[in-house]
């Protein structure tokens, strides 16, 4: 397939970006060719103008507006198409893999051709081992985009964008992919996204976690012990002994019970006593599905070769950062023994990805959590283990900047404030500032792709997951007119029992 000529370039040219003059209105996104140095060299629109020379910014009123109209109408010269490209290297070389960029720029009349599809396919989608389909070019929709899942678990990936605009999406599109190559997956599920997603291969599971292994201070947070009730926690550390750890199932909860009520008897401790003694009974009554001192491992229910989601929905914030921050402890710490050759055989032999949603909750900027501890250990320290990260948020000004700084790929969609656009700047050097700026034009469903996942940055539809059962905002009105019809019918059901003539006192 031949390229068609689309422009001339123009004005003075960099090695990593020129202007050029088109025959017709450019899109951003758009991939183009330019013929110089040693073979074509590809580049991405970044920005697109339309000028006229009788319609300018001079125009004083209406009526001059009209009669230039009329005079741009009849002059094939008056308007003008511009682009600017960003140089992204030689065609051959990132056929390869490879970006190069030309050491010269190109020079005014080099001619600007449009990217043939088999070129781009040749770059965005490889058939190469590792890469997985995700959807197509936003500009160019016959051409199908791969991303490198290996490189997600080796260099982590952060997809961030506004409530609704299709990060659940990705993220069910990345577990139907993964279970179709067996892979291992852990998804922390805050709101019950994923629970009901149609995958074959998937491990459903509330989060059940042995409370004899937490801290002090974890099993606290669990228990809803405010972190200033000084005197509750000088009782529960009191309780909490290792003695008392190494009881199982119902003796672990009747010890612990008798050890806080016995620290009561210290002078000034009762009342605290009773209460501590109180968020015990209370948390082992709750959380009963949860709370599991009889679980030997508990990495036990998360499966090798499924995606495992771990529904979190009806945890408190506090005892969900508990949780993430225990499992993801563990998958580190399994994954190290498979490298470190012990005695004890690793649970999980080969790579994990592990998933957290609104990651905004779990590794806040300005705040110490358990799971941004843990957080940070995995983006520092997966790629030595097999332990990839992927965090989810629609508020990327409120994440670590440490954290998300460490996600080597991003998925970024619409995104309207300037602090979230500025947060994602910093975050990564794939995305120029001509491209953040392009994000509040992005339509659900619409991202832009970039870093080590990809060969290039991408403008890509991702492709819509069939089979999503949440996820998406609710249909109130039509839930309300059915719960009207049901009563109606309830209604007439109930008056058919009423005998003729009967009315009531």
């Amino acid at each position: 397939m031949t390229s068609e000529s689309l422009g001339i370039v123009v004005g003075r040219a960099r090695p990593d970006e020129v202007t050029f003059e088109s025959k017709r209105p450019v899109s951003i996104g758009e991939y183009v060719v330019l013929d110089y140095g040693d073979g074509g060299v590809l580049g991405l629109i970044e920005r697109s103008s339309i000028t006229s020379g009788a319609l300018g910014d001079d125009i004083g009123n209406y009526e001059e507006a009209f009669e230039s109209r009329q005079v741009a109408a009849e002059n094939r010269r008056d308007k003008s198409y511009k682009g600017t490209v960003r140089i992204l290297g030689y065609l051959d070389s990132l056929k390869k893999g490879r970006a190069m960029i030309p050491p010269v720029p190109a020079e005014p009349g080099t001619e600007v051709s449009e990217a043939t599809a088999e070129d781009l396919s040749s770059i965005f989608s490889p058939s190469s081992h590792g890469w997985i389909k995700v959807g197509s070019l936003l500009r160019n929709p016959e051409v199908q985009v791969g991303v490198n899942i290996n490189k997600v678990v080796s260099r982590h990936l952060a997809i961030l964008a506004m409530t609704g605009m299709g990060k659940s999406n990705l993220v069910s599109l990345l577990t139907k992919e993964v279970s179709d190559i067996h892979g291992t997956m852990v998804v922390f599920d805050y709101h019950e996204d994923y629970t009901y997603l149609d995958i074959p291969n998937s491990n459903r599971m509330d989060a059940r976690i042995n409370p004899r292994f937490l801290a002090t201070e974890e099993f606290a947070e669990v228990i809803e012990i405010q972190k200033n009730a000084s005197n509750q926690l000088h009782v529960l550390r009191v309780a909490f002994t290792d003695e008392v750890k190494k009881r199982k199932d119902d003796d672990f909860w009747n010890a612990l019970v008798d050890a806080a009520a016995e620290a009561g008897r210290e002078k000034g401790y009762k009342e605290a006593s009773e209460k501590v003694v109180d968020k015990i009974q209370d948390a082992r009554r709750r959380f009963s599905k949860i709370l599991d001192a009889g679980l030997a491992d508990p990495l036990a229910l998360i499966k090798n070769g499924k995606i495992n989601i771990i529904n979190l929905v009806e945890l408190t914030e506090r005892q969900a950062n508990i949780v993430v921050s225990f499992y993801l402890q563990e998958l580190l710490e399994d994954r190290k023994k498979g490298r470190s050759g012990g005695k004890v055989d690793p649970r999980f032999l080969a790579p994990v990805l592990a998933v957290i949603e609104e990651a905004h909750v779990f590794i806040p900027k300005g705040e110490e959590t358990e799971t941004k501890y843990y957080a940070s250990k995995v983006a520092r320290e997966g790629r030595k283990f097999g332990l990839g990260l992927v965090i989810v948020s629609q508020r990327p000004r409120s994440i670590d900047a440490n954290i998300l700084s460490q996600m080597g790929s991003l998925a970024v969609m619409r995104m309207i404030q300037q602090d979230d656009q500025a947060q994602v700047a910093a975050a990564s050097e794939a995305l120029s500032r001509d491209l953040i700026e392009q994000l509040t034009s992005l339509n659900s469903g619409e991202a832009i792709l970039a870093g080590q996942w990809v060969n290039l940055p991408a403008f890509v539809r991702i492709e819509e997951v069939k089979g999503r059962k949440t996820g998406g905002d609710l249909d109130a009105v039509e839930q309300w007119q059915r719960l009207a019809q049901a009563k109606e019918m309830a209604k007439e059901s109930s008056e058919s029992y009423i005998p003729s003539g009967y009315s009531p006192d």
